[in-house]
This record gives structure tokens, C-alpha cells and sequence, in this order.
């Protein structure tokens, strides 16, 4: 990724704060208003998992490229209770709140790339891609 913008987590009002980021960093790319409110709505359901699970992380946004292609990547990193089963819970409805448990599926669906990485007791990070169209 070129330049770099870190959003720091830690309350709801961030959630906003990093979807808007990501809308000001993705308008000069080719995405259409639907694809930018895909890229908000995947940012919303990762980082209220931050602030849901483990309290405090970031959001970093980045612009990338792979040959004639640019999209937006979204990483978002914590560094709390991490995920036991990540096949469980990339399920939809499953969820070990009071969600409805479709945060990381739904994210994985709206992205065009998507990966989750988790260690117990160590953290999480998802890193999810969507590309210009």
C-alpha cells in the first residue's frame, strides 16, 4: 500500500470516523456510490467487532494496486481475545454476543478480498480488499 491512514478504535464514534476516511480516500477511484457504501458497511461491521470484543484497535486504509488495478484495502487489527474457531465463526448467525452474528460473513461478502488471521490471547486481523470496478 502507498500512504497510509490510521483510524484508532475505541468507541462507536470511531466506527463513523474510519467510515468516513475510508469514503475521502477511496472518491478519487472509479467506485460507484453503492460500492462505496459496500466498503462503509464492511468497515462498520469490523471495527464494532473491535470495540465489541477487544475494547481498542485500529483501522488502517490504504489504496493499492495490482497492475492496471486499484481498489481500497482495509485492515482492521486488534489486539484482543482473538477468535477460537474462525470456520464458526465465519457462519452466519453465529455470534458470541447478542448480535445476529453477521459481521465477518457479511463483511466477506460485500469486499472482493477477504482474510482473517487470529491467535487466542493475542488478537485479530482482518484484511479486506475491494476493487475499482
Amino acid at each position: 500500500m502507498a500512504a497510509e491512514l490510521v483510524v484508532q478504535i475505541r468507541a462507536d464514534a470511531d466506527v463513523l470516523i474510519a467510515r468516513q476516511k475510508a469514503r475521502e480516500l477511496a472518491k478519487p477511484l472509479n467506485f460507484s456510490a453503492s460500492d462505496l457504501t459496500l466498503i462503509a458497511t464492511a468497515i462498520s461491521e469490523v471495527a464494532r467487532n473491535i470495540v465489541t470484543y477487544a475494547k481498542h484497535g485500529q483501522i488502517v486504509l490504504g489504496i493499492v494496486t495490482r497492475g492496471r488495478r486499484r481498489g481500497i484495502r482495509v485492515v482492521a487489527q486488534d489486539e484482543g481475545p482473538g477468535i477460537p474457531d474462525i470456520a464458526r465463526a465465519m457462519e452466519d448467525g453465529y455470534s458470541t454476543s447478542s448480535s445476529l452474528g453477521l459481521g465477518l460473513p457479511g463483511s466477506k461478502r460485500l469486499m472482493d478480498e477477504f482474510d482473517v488471521v487470529s491467535t487466542v490471547g493475542k488478537g485479530t486481523t482482518v484484511t479486506m480488499t475491494k476493487w475499482e470496478r
